[in-house]
């Protein structure tokens, strides 16, 4: 560990000499790319540069001992930073575990209805509605990609792209199936069913990230329609994307222009055509270290909303929470906390088996 700090901090210092050298000023795409570079290890130098300072407090505390005038304030000196050392160790080495890169990214979320017909539907519905208020609590921005509404105001699929700060960071986790334990509103017995709706969170990718052969893909055109099949749109501004090579299907309806919804079809499709890749390296490092909570592979069941008894519980890290109202009005901070917590963990004691 010490090593990847030395080298973290003498490559912060050349940096720093880099963006001040007027010559690489000069060069805005130099200076921008030294800039980028220097405040992502920033963080980790400057962590290390204080736990050094406190390593030589420590020494110094030490040898002040030998002076009875100094003792006291020695002992207390040497106490206080021996205190500090091992929370600054835990920090550096939480600030080594190397970053998602998708984790700035804004993202395209999927919700499926699954098991269950239109209670399924019903249940994605829910789910969107979640999900949209913790956007909101958030300050997240939403734009609907693509919708299939039901009759009953559920979601056969719903697709929308967010927006934010740490969108991807803090939503990587809920990819996967949500199964649900209620009594359907469409119910007149009273019995409880079960369902479930698939979620899938997709990174948006840029254009430099992933390249389509125009040749591969087929533009398919139709009218946008609303629930029960009525057109909303007497014109063919729908749009359907098929990447010919792998069958992947991205579709847009929301907007009035044909070319906006070619436009935000063609984000889906790339971002699609990414995750197909990710997931295939995803599970080359799952066959090296099994993650607890998970790859986002979206045939995983990953969390039980359980209506009679008021409680969600996540399968992946085993909490359970008791207070559903709250939870589907956006409240998820706790889950996603500590399924990040759960994540870190798991990286943590990787690097230590290194």
């Amino acid at each position: 560990m010490f090593q990847k700090l030395e080298a973290v901090e003498n490559r912060y210092e050349e940096l720093n000499k880099k963006i001040a050298d007027p010559e690489v000023i000069a060069n805005t795409s130099e200076w921008t790319k030294f800039m980028k570079e220097h405040a992502e290890i920033e963080e980790v130098a400057l962590k290390y540069k204080e736990y050094k300072q406190v390593q030589q407090s420590i020494e110094e505390a030490q040898e002040m001992l030998n002076d009875p005038e100094m003792r006291e304030l020695a002992e207390e000196e040497l106490y206080e930073n021996k205190e500090k050392l091992p929370k600054i160790e835990e920090e550096l080495k939480i600030l080594l575990i190397p970053k998602d890169p998708d984790d700035d990214k804004n993202i395209i979320w999927e919700i499926r209805g699954g098991a269950g017909d239109e209670e399924a539907a019903l249940f994605a519905g829910s789910l969107y509605r979640m999900y949209s208020m913790y956007a909101e609590r958030k300050h997240w921005k939403i734009e609907v990609l693509n919708e299939n509404e039901t009759g009953l105001g559920g979601y056969k699929e719903i697709s929308f792209m967010v927006t934010g700060k740490g969108v991807y960071s803090r939503l990587k986790f809920e990819s996967g199936v949500h199964r649900v334990q209620r009594v359907p509103e469409t119910e007149a017995s009273g019995r409880i069913h079960t369902s479930t709706a698939t979620v899938a969170i997709l990174p948006v990718v840029e254009d430099v990230q992933i390249e389509i052969n125009p040749a591969d893909i087929k533009l398919e055109v139709f009218r946008a329609s609303g629930a029960g099949g009525q057109h909303v749109n007497k014109t063919s501004s729908a749009v359907r994307l098929i990447h010919i090579p792998t069958g992947i299907v991205a579709e847009c309806q929301t907007e009035r222009s044909q070319t906006q919804n070619r436009e935000y079809a063609m984000k889906l499709l790339k971002s699609r055509l990414y995750e197909v890749e990710k997931q295939k390296r995803d599970s080359e490092l799952a066959n090296e270290r099994k993650s607890q909570v998970g790859s986002g592979d979206r045939s995983e069941k990953i969390r039980t909303y359980n209506y009679p008894q008021g409680r969600i519980t996540d399968h992946r890290i085993g909490l359970s929470i008791y207070q559903m109202e709250n939870f589907l009005n956006g409240d998820l901070d706790e889950m996603i906390d500590n399924l990040i917590a759960a994540d870190r963990a798991e990286k943590l004691q990787g690097n230590d088996e290194e």
